[in-house]
């Protein structure tokens, strides 16, 4: 079992940035694939980021690319969300997601397996 806590969001003016993290406890953390989704309101949840076991391949939605950069510390079982240039439409639930024993995953929700209770970001134009 896999325990995922987010921190980090917040409220932040348009062009800022901000640094969201994930804390696991529970497996073997330098074994899941990880990845960032979001959900703002009225919408469904969107792939945002994803990252392998040893950090060493990425992968990002064409909507954060350039602009968000995901990365892990297996030493502190901890992945982030390095966010700038950030933008009103930027605004939404972050949730932080685990698939245990895949080097990465994919852009689809279904392929995870644990989730965070997710950490709101809000950008202000």
């Amino acid at each position: 079992q896999v325990q995922l806590v987010e921190s980090g969001g917040g409220l932040v003016q348009a062009g800022g940035s901000l640094r969201l993290s994930c804390a696991a406890s529970g497996g073997t953390f330098s074994r899941n694939a990880m990845a960032w989704f979001r959900q703002a309101p009225g919408k469904e949840r969107e792939f945002v980021a994803a990252i392998s076991w040893s950090g060493g391949m990425t992968n990002y939605a064409d909507s954060v690319k350039g602009r968000f950069t995901i990365s892990r510390d297996n030493d502190k079982n901890t992945v982030y969300l390095q966010m700038s240039s950030l933008k009103p439409e930027d605004t939404a639930v972050y949730y932080c997601a685990a698939k245990p024993g895949r080097y990465i995953s994919g852009t689809l929700s279904r392929e995870y397996d644990y989730w965070g209770q997710g950490t709101q970001v809000t950008v202000s134009s």
